[in-house]
Protein backbone atom coordinates (compact mmCIF):
# COMPACT_ATOMS: atom_id res chain seq x y z
CA UNK A 1 0.00 0.00 0.00
CA UNK A 2 1.31 3.47 -0.90
CA UNK A 3 2.02 6.04 1.75
CA UNK A 4 -0.93 8.19 2.68
CA UNK A 5 0.37 11.38 1.13
CA UNK A 6 0.38 13.16 -2.20
CA UNK A 7 -2.05 14.80 -4.58
CA UNK A 8 -3.92 11.61 -5.50
CA UNK A 9 -4.34 10.66 -1.85
CA UNK A 10 -5.75 14.09 -1.07
CA UNK A 11 -8.00 13.99 -4.15
CA UNK A 12 -9.42 10.65 -2.98
CA UNK A 13 -10.03 11.99 0.53
CA UNK A 14 -11.80 15.08 -0.81
CA UNK A 15 -13.82 12.99 -3.27
CA UNK A 16 -14.85 10.59 -0.51
CA UNK A 17 -16.23 13.48 1.56
CA UNK A 18 -18.36 14.62 -1.39
CA UNK A 19 -19.56 11.17 -2.42
CA UNK A 20 -20.37 10.01 1.13
CA UNK A 21 -22.22 13.27 1.85
CA UNK A 22 -24.19 12.95 -1.39
CA UNK A 23 -25.00 9.22 -1.36
CA UNK A 24 -24.50 8.08 2.25
CA UNK A 25 -21.70 5.80 3.36
CA UNK A 26 -23.41 2.53 2.44
CA UNK A 27 -24.18 3.72 -1.11
CA UNK A 28 -20.80 5.38 -1.68
CA UNK A 29 -19.12 2.76 -3.83
CA UNK A 30 -15.38 2.94 -4.31
CA UNK A 31 -16.01 3.37 -8.04
CA UNK A 32 -18.01 6.57 -7.34
CA UNK A 33 -15.21 7.90 -5.15
CA UNK A 34 -12.64 7.07 -7.86
CA UNK A 35 -14.74 8.81 -10.52
CA UNK A 36 -15.13 11.93 -8.34
CA UNK A 37 -11.37 11.93 -7.65
CA UNK A 38 -10.65 11.43 -11.35
CA UNK A 39 -8.55 8.32 -10.73
CA UNK A 40 -8.88 4.69 -11.80
CA UNK A 41 -10.75 2.37 -9.40
CA UNK A 42 -7.56 0.38 -8.76
CA UNK A 43 -5.69 3.53 -7.72
CA UNK A 44 -7.88 3.73 -4.60
CA UNK A 45 -6.41 0.44 -3.39
CA UNK A 46 -2.87 1.78 -3.67
CA UNK A 47 -3.77 4.15 -0.84
CA UNK A 48 -6.56 2.43 1.10
CA UNK A 49 -7.39 -1.13 2.14
CA UNK A 50 -11.13 -0.69 1.69
CA UNK A 51 -13.98 1.79 2.04
CA UNK A 52 -13.80 1.67 5.86
CA UNK A 53 -10.14 2.68 5.63
CA UNK A 54 -11.16 5.63 3.43
CA UNK A 55 -13.72 6.78 6.02
CA UNK A 56 -11.28 6.46 8.93
CA UNK A 57 -8.52 8.17 6.95
CA UNK A 58 -10.70 11.09 5.88
CA UNK A 59 -11.73 11.66 9.48
CA UNK A 60 -8.12 11.49 10.71
CA UNK A 61 -6.96 13.75 7.89
CA UNK A 62 -9.63 16.42 8.29
CA UNK A 63 -9.62 16.38 12.09
CA UNK A 64 -5.82 16.28 12.20
CA UNK A 65 -5.74 19.45 10.14
CA UNK A 66 -8.37 20.99 12.43
CA UNK A 67 -6.32 20.09 15.54
CA UNK A 68 -3.20 21.72 14.07
CA UNK A 69 -5.12 24.90 13.18
CA UNK A 70 -6.73 24.94 16.62
CA UNK A 71 -3.41 24.55 18.45
CA UNK A 72 -1.92 27.37 16.41
CA UNK A 73 -4.81 29.75 17.15
CA UNK A 74 -5.10 28.85 20.83
CA UNK A 75 -1.37 29.29 21.43
CA UNK A 76 -1.77 32.93 20.41
CA UNK A 77 -4.29 33.53 23.23
CA UNK A 78 -3.63 33.86 26.95
CA UNK A 79 -6.93 33.55 28.80
CA UNK A 80 -8.98 30.36 29.05
CA UNK A 81 -12.21 32.25 28.27
CA UNK A 82 -10.71 33.53 25.00
CA UNK A 83 -9.43 30.07 24.11
CA UNK A 84 -12.86 28.56 24.70
CA UNK A 85 -14.50 31.12 22.43
CA UNK A 86 -11.90 30.51 19.72
CA UNK A 87 -12.41 26.75 19.95
CA UNK A 88 -16.18 27.14 19.45
CA UNK A 89 -15.63 29.56 16.58
CA UNK A 90 -13.12 27.27 14.85
CA UNK A 91 -15.37 24.21 15.24
CA UNK A 92 -18.39 25.99 13.79
CA UNK A 93 -16.28 27.58 11.04
CA UNK A 94 -14.69 24.31 9.93
CA UNK A 95 -18.01 22.63 9.35
CA UNK A 96 -19.85 25.65 7.96
CA UNK A 97 -17.08 26.05 5.36
CA UNK A 98 -17.28 22.39 4.36
CA UNK A 99 -20.92 21.36 4.48
CA UNK A 100 -20.21 17.94 2.99
CA UNK A 101 -17.75 17.26 5.80
CA UNK A 102 -20.42 18.33 8.29
CA UNK A 103 -22.81 15.74 6.87
CA UNK A 104 -20.16 13.03 6.98
CA UNK A 105 -19.04 13.77 10.55
CA UNK A 106 -22.49 14.35 12.02
CA UNK A 107 -24.53 11.68 10.25
CA UNK A 108 -22.51 9.09 8.35
CA UNK A 109 -19.87 8.45 11.02
CA UNK A 110 -22.59 7.80 13.60
CA UNK A 111 -23.87 4.81 11.62
CA UNK A 112 -20.52 3.08 11.29
CA UNK A 113 -19.41 -0.25 12.74
CA UNK A 114 -17.65 -0.61 16.11
CA UNK A 115 -14.12 -0.69 14.65
CA UNK A 116 -14.68 2.58 12.79
CA UNK A 117 -16.17 4.15 15.92
CA UNK A 118 -13.13 2.98 17.91
CA UNK A 119 -10.68 4.53 15.41
CA UNK A 120 -12.65 7.78 15.46
CA UNK A 121 -12.63 7.73 19.26
CA UNK A 122 -8.85 7.43 19.26
CA UNK A 123 -8.59 10.45 16.96
CA UNK A 124 -11.03 12.46 19.09
CA UNK A 125 -8.85 12.08 22.20
CA UNK A 126 -6.70 14.92 20.90
CA UNK A 127 -9.76 17.18 20.70
CA UNK A 128 -10.90 16.21 24.17
CA UNK A 129 -7.43 17.00 25.51
CA UNK A 130 -7.67 20.50 24.03
CA UNK A 131 -10.97 21.05 25.88
CA UNK A 132 -9.53 19.58 29.10
CA UNK A 133 -6.53 21.93 28.89
CA UNK A 134 -8.75 24.99 28.43
CA UNK A 135 -10.99 24.01 31.35
CA UNK A 136 -8.00 23.23 33.59
CA UNK A 137 -6.46 26.58 32.74
CA UNK A 138 -9.75 28.34 33.53
CA UNK A 139 -9.85 26.62 36.93
CA UNK A 140 -6.21 27.59 37.62
CA UNK A 141 -7.00 31.19 36.66
CA UNK A 142 -9.89 31.16 39.14
CA UNK A 143 -12.35 31.99 36.35
CA UNK A 144 -14.04 28.57 36.19
CA UNK A 145 -15.47 26.65 39.12
CA UNK A 146 -13.12 24.16 40.77
CA UNK A 147 -15.86 21.94 42.21
CA UNK A 148 -16.66 20.23 38.90
CA UNK A 149 -14.94 17.29 37.25
CA UNK A 150 -13.03 18.40 34.13
CA UNK A 151 -14.28 15.30 32.28
CA UNK A 152 -17.90 16.25 32.94
CA UNK A 153 -17.28 19.80 31.74
CA UNK A 154 -15.60 18.42 28.60
CA UNK A 155 -18.62 16.25 27.86
CA UNK A 156 -20.93 19.23 28.35
CA UNK A 157 -18.90 21.49 26.06
CA UNK A 158 -18.27 18.94 23.32
CA UNK A 159 -21.77 17.48 23.52
CA UNK A 160 -23.41 20.88 23.21
CA UNK A 161 -21.25 21.97 20.27
CA UNK A 162 -21.71 18.60 18.58
CA UNK A 163 -25.49 18.67 19.02
CA UNK A 164 -25.62 22.24 17.66
CA UNK A 165 -23.81 21.11 14.52
CA UNK A 166 -26.05 18.06 14.16
CA UNK A 167 -29.19 20.21 14.44
CA UNK A 168 -27.75 22.63 11.87
CA UNK A 169 -27.07 19.75 9.45
CA UNK A 170 -30.55 18.28 10.00
CA UNK A 171 -32.07 21.71 9.23
CA UNK A 172 -30.25 21.60 5.87
CA UNK A 173 -27.76 24.19 7.11
CA UNK A 174 -30.27 27.00 6.60
CA UNK A 175 -28.78 29.40 9.13
CA UNK A 176 -25.37 30.79 10.00
CA UNK A 177 -24.00 28.49 12.71
CA UNK A 178 -20.85 30.61 13.14
CA UNK A 179 -22.98 33.58 14.22
CA UNK A 180 -24.00 31.55 17.28
CA UNK A 181 -20.44 31.40 18.63
CA UNK A 182 -20.91 34.15 21.22
CA UNK A 183 -24.19 32.70 22.47
CA UNK A 184 -22.61 29.31 23.09
CA UNK A 185 -19.53 30.90 24.63
CA UNK A 186 -21.67 32.94 27.01
CA UNK A 187 -23.67 29.85 27.98
CA UNK A 188 -20.52 27.89 28.83
CA UNK A 189 -18.66 30.69 30.60
CA UNK A 190 -21.65 31.72 32.72
CA UNK A 191 -22.29 28.09 33.65
CA UNK A 192 -18.66 27.55 34.61
CA UNK A 193 -17.86 30.91 36.20
CA UNK A 194 -16.39 30.71 39.66
CA UNK A 195 -18.72 32.08 42.31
Amino acid sequence: MARKTGDKYQAIIDAAVKVIARHGYHHAQVSKIAREANVADGTIYLYFKNKDDILISLFKEKMGSFFETTHHHLNELDRAEDKLRELIHLHFSLLSENRDLAIVTQIELRQSDPDIRYQIGVTMKRYFQIIDDIVSQGIEEGVFRDDLDVRIIRRMIFGTIDEAITAWVMKDQKYDIVSLTDSFHSLFVNGLRAR
